[in-house]
């Protein structure tokens, strides 16, 4: 009778790098995977916090207290716009963007009512690797994810 059992260490030499290499890039693709997913949903947050930053600025300066009614003038939408990319009213020059891409034109800036006023930020986040796979039938995936943030706040 022969004795079924592990097999001896010499006989299974090569068989750990077999393994690695065959499940390393799998567990790179993982890692990567989920760094990037962190990644977008960091940009997310920044985007939401922009919005809500913006909306509180808008929000104070928007009422005409005459009226009773909600006046958005261009000069302060463009400072809305501003603050909702920069973090600041006026003069952006030399302040980064609070996402890479995110420029003014992606925000806008609305009156919802008689008392209420909407910001929202429209933003499309690209992976690290690319704004395209290519597929194996020729066309290329997009890889572009549309992250949209919107507030609104009853106007002060």
């Amino acid at each position: 009778m022969r004795r079924c059992g592990f097999k001896s260490a010499r006989a299974q030499r090569g068989l750990a790098m077999v393994e690695l290499a065959l499940t390393l890039p799998l567990l790179v693709l993982l890692m990567l995977t989920f760094a990037e997913f962190g990644r977008m949903l960091f940009q997310y947050n920044s985007l939401q916090q922009a919005s809500r930053d913006a909306g509180r600025y808008v929000s104070g300066q928007a009422l005409n207290s005459t009226l009773g009614t909600v006046q958005l003038s261009a000069a302060l939408i463009s400072q809305t716009k501003n603050v909702a990319v920069y973090g600041v009213p006026a003069n952006p020059n030399g302040y980064p963007a609070v996402a890479p891409g995110l420029t003014t034109g992606n925000v806008t800036v609305t009156a919802v009512g008689t008392d209420h006023v909407q910001v929202s930020i429209a933003y499309t986040f690209i992976p690290v690797i690319g704004s395209s796979l290519p597929a194996l039938y020729g066309s290329s995936v997009p890889l572009g994810l549309s992250l949209t943030s919107t507030v609104v706040m009853r106007a002060l």
